[in-house]
């Protein structure tokens, strides 16, 4: 997957400014970022969130996936992010980005 130095910050920082208390989705931070594709945040959030808030991402389902299930749902319960079961509530959790504004260039 090839990403530049620009846009992985900008994943970064995007990530940094979700609240406490609220999730996005990989493609919320993908059309906020102006990146054609969640799976490119998703690449850059496995190899380079260790010091981010990685648990407010989480997929369009809602549900954390299996092996970090557990652990995200709790650090999200602590925060009052409600949840149903295995599953975020998207509709009251989600925090929403300003439209993209084009100032970053978009993958290809």
């Amino acid at each position: 997957m090839v990403t530049t130095d620009e846009q992985i910050e900008r994943v970064r920082e995007l990530v940094a400014s979700v609240p406490a208390g609220r999730v996005v989705t990989y493609g919320d931070i993908a059309g906020a970022a102006g990146l054609s594709s969640a799976r490119t945040v998703g690449w850059i959030m496995r190899t380079d969130s260790a010091d981010l808030p990685w648990h407010r991402v989480v997929p369009a389902s809602g549900r954390p996936a299996a092996h970090l299930a557990r652990r995200q749902l709790a650090r999200l319960e602590l925060e009052g992010v409600p949840i149903s079961g295995d599953r975020i509530d998207l509709a009251r959790a989600r925090h929403r980005f300003p439209p993209y504004s084009g100032d970053h260039e978009r993958d290809g």
